[in-house]
């Protein structure tokens, strides 16, 4: 992990996945923060103000699912740039927050990484 990095928080709900998203956007060269749910996302984004980027899945048990908690950060901290993944459900345009990006799984990590730079750029 780079000391300069961009801080990525990934919301994920099963532990492997995101250890593996965890590993794969550290070896990319982000910094990078977890949370196991949407309620603890939010708590993490309102206790910290270097989050730059968020990834979540979409398909999450709890208060709100990755959808909603994507809404819920575009409406609070709307620097913080959206990337949104899923495995069961597909996305339109306008079901996504203004400047978010979907990929759906099993998603190649060089183009989530990829798309995660360019947002750091917009």
């Amino acid at each position: 992990m780079q000391g300069n990095a961009a801080v990525v928080l990934v919301v994920e709900d099963e532990f492997l996945i995101r250890l593996d998203m965890l590993d794969m956007l550290e070896a990319a060269g982000f910094a990078t923060i977890e949370a196991a749910n949407a309620d603890e996302a939010i708590r993490i984004l309102e206790s910290r103000d270097d989050i730059r980027i968020v990834v979540t899945d979409i398909d999450m048990p709890g208060s709100m699912d990755g959808l909603m908690l994507a809404h819920a950060v575009r409406e609070k901290w709307p620097p913080v740039k959206l990337v949104l993944v899923s495995g069961k459900r597909t996305l339109g345009r306008d079901e996504l927050p203004e400047g978010a990006l979907y990929y759906a799984k099993p998603y190649n990590i060089h183009e989530v990484t990829d798309g995660i730079r360019r947002l750091m750029v917009s």
